[in-house]
């Protein structure tokens, strides 16, 4: 699913404002308070969770795994200026049954309100079509999460079927360059 290019935990995606960097142990606590919150929680589908039983080690264990294994990407949004500062969760994972990604991620809600999630949203989906050389870009909104949505739509995901959205690599090529975030891979 994604190059080696991915695979090694010194990969990070910069935007104007962002790091997104793989997950690390200092990261577990608060990805989960955050992901504990109910408002949070509300708002995109398909996230990975804590598994049942598990500790928070075995949460960023399994999330590290995959991205080394190149069967999933999620990564950290931190602060560029503070890159230890962890604001949410941002991915890419397998859609069941196809060959197409599986969007997912969440921002802890003290960074709300400030496009954190769209210039998160945007570097990620550049980086699949771009970088991966995906297809297709699936995802899911919770229940009534406008705003999670907007945040969708803005990266140019459409609805589809049974309340997904997708953006497919023609739709993607088809946006305005300079719509899309300006983006360096630093390994």
């Amino acid at each position: 699913m994604f190059p080696d290019l991915f695979r090694d935990d010194v990969f990070r995606i910069e935007t104007r404002r962002l790091w997104l960097r793989w997950p690390t142990a200092r990261d577990a606590e608060t990805l989960l308070r955050f992901a504990a919150d109910p408002e949070v929680g509300a708002t995109m589908a398909g996230t990975p969770g804590l598994p049942d039983g598990a500790d928070e080690d075995a949460f960023i264990v399994a999330l590290r795994a995959a991205n080394a294994a190149g069967t999933g990407l999620t990564l950290a949004l931190c602060e560029r200026a503070r890159p230890g500062r962890t604001l949410g969760l941002v991915g890419i994972g397998p859609s069941p049954g196809d060959e197409a990604g599986r969007f997912f991620g969440w921002l802890g809600r003290p960074f709300w309100g400030d496009g954190l999630m769209s210039e998160a949203v945007g570097a990620v989906v550049q980086a699949w079509f771009a970088w991966a050389g995906g297809t297709r870009l699936d995802a899911q909104v919770r229940g009534d999460a406008p705003a999670a949505r907007r945040v969708l739509e803005k990266a140019g995901f459409v609805p589809a079927e049974a309340g997904r959205l997708r953006l497919d690599r023609g739709r993607w090529l088809s946006g305005a360059a300079d719509e899309r975030p300006a983006l360096a891979a630093a390994e």
